[in-house]
């Protein structure tokens, strides 16, 4: 599926010699991931291409006159789009080439050199594990590393991943964001404007049942016996209380397996919470707070007279989604590092064959996408498991940022929408009149 990347903001800059180029300031989940221009990522293209040939998306063309601010913002949404299909690929996604360039273009827009440093790893017990890593490492080789110092077994790091996880008031733990496999994990931590981040280790998959392939494993196991305790710790599993004392019981004998069996049939075990926000349901303005997981996304609703309502949406009545930024990029020495302030994501959902659009509003929205990306795909390797016959076709719109997953009869849609016209942008930043090509 579609990656979260979107640019939503390009300044005019002057290089060495006085001659203007654009620079593009390219987000990834909300956060800025880099800044580039034209040249580095056409450069980067032919490099792609030499590789995996007419497989690749089309790149946006060069221009061999003057833009105008019109064919400015044309190739700024041709780029977004590239980034988003280009990113479709796992063997691209996993090719050197791939890795090298946004490697280095999130360590030259940070100015971070390549050094070695020591990096602390949270796991789910709130205890770090430092480990000895380069700047330049991936989030993918740091969890190779982590996996290989606590004994996880090599072969289940897909069903782990790390996250960007802050810890506020009385130990409330919040996850920022998933890292991609590409993203630097130190870079993250220096340029992050969200304070106390932290990046920690948590299993990432959205279906509990997951948890009967990783009991072979002692590593995996302890894993997910801490995370275990802590969401029922944090209030994200809601154990009752017959189930809480049995679940005391265990924990004191340290019977982690049985702990573990037993958490499988509590409320919200293995969801993902989100931080309190609002929603348009029932009414505008409604405080909520989400809960993610195990194929359905559950909502307790605090109503105006003080009551609470629990809604239950399950993924097989969810159409389509997408992410909208509603705020504004004021820029003057380039743009803020997350767009992340003012977000929304709405889907539409079915009940009762009326087709209808709820909105929420939250920082996490990114997150919240990948969420719901992450339970269609594991529902997807379930139905192919389960139906072998079964033809699974991926459609994409040229003209769209939308992208589509055909399971079946069912269709998924996901995108993400910048509100231009709501984005203000540094008082030169548009004027792309007397610029050439060359100087791209």
């Amino acid at each position: 599926m579609k990656m979260h990347f979107c640019i939503p903001v390009s300044q005019q800059r002057l290089d060495a010699l006085g001659s203007r180029y654009v620079l593009y300031s390219v987000y990834l989940d909300g956060f800025l991931f880099c800044r580039v221009r034209y040249s580095q990522l056409h450069g980067w293209n032919e490099q792609l291409r030499r590789v995996f040939g007419s497989s690749l998306p089309p790149f946006p063309p060069k221009y061999y006159l003057a833009m105008t601010t019109a064919m400015a913002d044309e190739r700024r949404d041709q780029l977004e789009q590239y980034l988003q299909n280009v990113t479709m690929d796992p063997n691209v996604l996993r090719s050197d080439v791939f890795i090298e360039f946004l490697k280095l273009v999130q360590l030259n827009t940070f100015d971070i050199t390549t050094k070695k440093a020591s990096l602390d790893i949270f796991l789910p017990n709130e205890r770090s594990i430092p480990v000895e890593i380069l700047t330049s490492d991936t989030a993918e080789r740091i969890l190779e590393v982590v996996s290989h110092k606590i004994g996880l077994c090599r072969e289940l790091l897909d069903y782990f991943g790390l996250f960007l996880i802050r810890f506020g008031k009385e130990g409330k733990l919040s996850v920022v964001k998933k890292l991609a496999d590409f993203e630097l994990p130190y870079v993250h931590l220096a340029s992050s404007e969200v304070e106390n981040c932290k990046v920690g280790l948590r299993k990432w998959y959205m279906d509990p049942s997951l948890d009967s392939m990783l009991m072979d494993c002692k590593a995996a196991v302890d894993l997910l016996y801490m995370q275990a305790i802590q969401d029922i710790a944090k209030e994200w599993a809601k154990p009752t209380q017959a189930q809480r004392q049995n679940l005391e019981a265990l924990q004191k004998e340290d019977n982690q397996t049985k702990f573990l069996e037993l958490a499988q049939e509590v409320r919200h075990y293995g969801y993902l919470q989100l931080d309190p926000c609002t929603c348009d349901y029932p009414e505008p303005g409604s405080g909520a707070v989400l809960s993610v997981g195990n194929n359905e996304i559950s909502c307790r609703i605090s109503l105006p007279d003080g009551q609470t309502q629990d809604t239950i949406f399950q993924m097989s009545g969810v159409k389509c989604w997408q992410v909208t930024f509603l705020g504004t990029l004021l820029d003057v020495d380039g743009p803020q590092r997350t767009l992340n302030q003012n977000l929304e994501l709405r889907f539409q959902y079915s009940e009762d064959s009326h087709w209808q659009w709820f909105v929420v509003y939250t920082k996490q929205a990114f997150l919240l996408s990948s969420c719901l990306k992450k339970m269609i795909s594991e529902n997807t390797v379930k139905l192919a498991a389960e139906n072998p016959e079964m033809q699974i076709e991926v459609l994409e719109q040229s003209k769209s940022k939308k992208y589509h997953v055909q399971q079946s009869q069912q269709k998924d849609y996901s995108s993400f929408l910048s509100r231009k016209s709501k984005t203000k942008i540094a008082k030169d930043d548009c004027v792309f009149g007397n610029i050439k090509e060359e100087d791209l």
